[in-house]
């Protein structure tokens, strides 16, 4: 069977792509996911099942069973079966070259960074964009190869990061840019017109490294900027950023630890807190009677924690202990 424009995604985002596509441009003639039982050897932030698709929209699905596409099932469907165009959203792995081979114009997909590719290649780039302070992110539409994030570039669209941006208020800008590229690449598509890609780029090569949930976890001895940065990085629908908290007769054992003359307080003595939104709060007020992520006050339940150059305000947390003045975070 011939499938003319194929979606491969496995999140929320994905089904975005799918329902800008059938708005506004063509039908979509196969959506390309994964089997939730996948789901259980790969983490995937955001992941929403898309199986039901062919009920609401009466677009067909193949669910793979494997999501490197290498599996048995996989590799009869592709090589059985003839395609125009593929698009990527959402599939944070690498599509195989066997896959590729079968799309008669190409599989295209996004990755985007600060620079230009090949500079800021890799996993993760919106976090570690947000994490490491960037302004600007550079959203780039390129056709696939056997390589990750090859600069096979067919278009571009920028976008700034603001100081009030958590990771999900990037992805709707990072949205709303990838349907934008859309429309290019498909308008060309369905008037015939060839796709052109630019495969020379002037930038050194960088890549960003994968980032696992144990990443999230806060040195309250960093920077206001640099916490704010990891937590706003890692919010919903990632994992999220977290640190420990000491309270009662274990809070004197954990600043003993801190300061380097005992050893590290029994685990099961600390208690999870996870921190979803925060923000910098104050650098004037002189905070030095407090150490470095002693919560100094609680205002509609919200603490204000001490830096090591000022302080944060938490706005949105979950704790396995009741928060208050004088409770260590570590």
């Amino acid at each position: 069977m011939h499938y003319k424009v194929v979606v491969f995604g496995v999140k929320d985002t994905s089904e975005v792509t799918i329902d800008h596509i059938r708005d506004n441009l063509c039908p979509v003639d196969l959506l390309v996911t994964i089997d939730p039982s996948v789901t259980m050897k790969n983490h995937i932030a955001g992941y929403k099942g898309l199986a039901g698709t062919t009920d609401r929209y009466g677009i067909p699905v193949f669910a793979a069973m494997s999501y490197s596409l290498r599996d048995e099932l996989s590799e009869k469907f592709f090589s059985k079966n003839t395609f125009d165009i593929g698009i990527v959203v959402g599939w944070q792995r690498l599509i195989p070259k066997h896959v590729l081979g079968a799309f008669r114009i190409g599989v295209f997909g996004f990755h985007g960074n600060a620079g230009y590719l090949p500079f800021g290649r890799g996993r993760s780039p919106l976090n570690w964009s947000i994490i490491l302070g960037d302004t600007r992110f550079h959203l780039n539409l390129f056709r696939y190869d056997e390589f990750a994030d090859s600069p096979n570039i067919f278009a571009t669209e920028l976008f700034s990061i603001n100081a009030h941006d958590d990771i999900r208020t990037a992805q709707y800008k990072n949205m709303i840019c990838t349907n934008r590229l859309i429309d290019r690449l498909l308008t060309k598509y369905l008037n015939g017109e060839e796709i052109v890609i630019n495969s020379d780029s002037m930038d050194f090569d960088s890549w960003f490294d994968k980032r696992t949930a144990a990443d999230g976890r806060i040195d309250w001895h960093a920077r206001t900027r640099d916490i704010y940065n990891l937590i706003r990085g890692v919010a919903a629908p990632f994992p999220g950023a977290f640190c420990t908290a000491a309270d009662g007769n274990w809070r004197e054992d954990l600043r003993e630890y801190l300061a380097g003359s005992t050893d590290a307080p029994e685990p099961d003595r600390l208690k999870r807190v996870m921190i979803w939104q925060a923000q910098p709060f104050d650098e004037i007020i002189d905070f030095s009677a407090y150490a470095p992520g002693e919560i100094i006050s609680i205002f509609d339940n919200r603490p204000i924690v001490r830096t090591v150059d000022g302080s944060l305000l938490i706005d949105r947390y979950e704790s396995e202990i009741a928060l208050k003045p004088g409770v260590l975070l570590y």
